[in-house]
């Protein structure tokens, strides 16, 4: 079977639109909440989970440990586990990583300076329905 220069077999191009596109799980992956608040996270640096989890507000033990094996998964996230004792798992991201994650915080900080504008919106809809 010949691969072509993107690394895919000959097919039609992804399309996020097509309901059986992989590509839908993939972006499901990256701008879930966890996944969108991991990525951002681990730009600064490395991390041990129990950083990262202080790091990330609200989210759960069981929560992190799935976003962060999806995302491991995914090609996004490294997990390095040092055989010490305790144990010590450090995670970081991929070049793949990277590159999501800078798209993603970008988005998480356009709604963090969008907020009042969002607010504004949505009182002005339930002020108009209200009446």
């Amino acid at each position: 079977m010949s691969v072509s220069s993107g690394g895919r077999p000959p097919g039609p191009a992804p399309d996020v639109n097509d309901a059986m596109c992989p590509s839908r799980l993939v972006l499901e992956h990256v701008t879930s909440r966890w996944g969108v608040l991991v990525l951002a996270t681990l730009l600064e640096r490395t991390y041990r989970f129990s950083e990262l989890r202080r790091s990330i507000g609200g989210v759960s033990e069981k929560m992190l440990a799935q976003t962060l094996q999806t995302l491991e998964r995914d090609g996004f996230v490294h997990r390095d586990a040092k055989p010490v004792i305790p144990p010590r798992v450090d995670y970081s991201l991929t070049a793949l990583g990277r590159e999501a994650a800078e798209q993603v915080w970008a988005l998480a900080r356009w709604t963090e300076r969008q907020v009042d504008a969002v607010q504004r919106a949505r009182d002005a809809y339930d002020e108009a329905r209200a009446s």
